[in-house]
């Protein structure tokens, strides 16, 4: 009987792969933040930035990206909280950058449709090479506790322009702000899961048919 060999499997490919992990700090005279990064996870989460909104939103991120996640920020929250909000942002991303390296053997690709409640909300993002954002949340509400709802899009605007991703966010439904903005962040945990797995078929190719990314 004739017989083939099976493919490997994902777990035996990425297990020759480097630690996908990084940690950068980034100090400006408004802010310090510093994020720790393992891609390849369990969902931990540390985060202390002082805005507390946006601390469940990373630890959103990295309980269903299945991301290890440490983040710690100072930032001159008297005036507000902008600048702290997006350099998180900018240090993510550029900690997601760094950990994906060459991005070899990624699936690449993400997205996923996430309900919460009411809301609804779709992501697709690919990680490129090329920053792009389109943004179509519709938030009812200036607020949401202390949390100014638009320096929701200014934090995805900075990690995409420091991971080099493309990101699309679709808002299908949702009339309560909380419910639309954290919909969001699970959404676009998920769809960076699926993007950030290693692909079997090709762990040690990058996943361009020009076989370059542009990072």
């Amino acid at each position: 009987m004739q017989t083939h060999d099976r493919p490997t499997s994902s777990l035996s490919s990425a297990a020759f792969l480097p630690a996908r992990t990084a940690t950068v700090s980034r100090e400006t005279k408004e802010t310090s933040v510093t994020v720790t990064l393992n891609v390849d996870g369990q969902g931990s989460c540390s985060a202390s930035t002082g805005i507390p909104f946006l601390d469940h939103m990373l630890h959103q991120i990295a309980s269903h990206g299945l991301f290890d996640l440490d983040v710690q920020a100072t930032g001159d929250l008297e005036i507000d909280d902008h600048h702290t909000n997006e350099d998180v942002g900018i240090t993510l991303g550029m900690a997601l950058h760094e950990a994906l390296r060459d991005r070899k053997g990624i699936v690449r690709f993400g997205h996923f449709l996430a309900p919460l409640d009411e809301a609804l909300v779709q992501v697709s993002l690919d990680f490129s090479g090329r920053p792009h954002l389109s943004y179509g949340l519709e938030i009812p509400t200036q607020r949401v506790g202390t949390y100014d709802t638009q320096l929701v899009r200014e934090f995805f605007v900075a990690v995409v322009n420091h991971s080099l991703m493309t990101l699309h966010i679709r808002q299908l439904d949702g009339i309560n702000s909380h419910h639309i903005i954290e919909a969001t962040f699970k959404a676009f945990a998920r769809s960076m899961r699926m993007a950030t797995e290693i692909d079997p078929r090709r762990a040690h190719a990058i996943p361009s048919s020009k076989g370059v990314l542009q990072t």
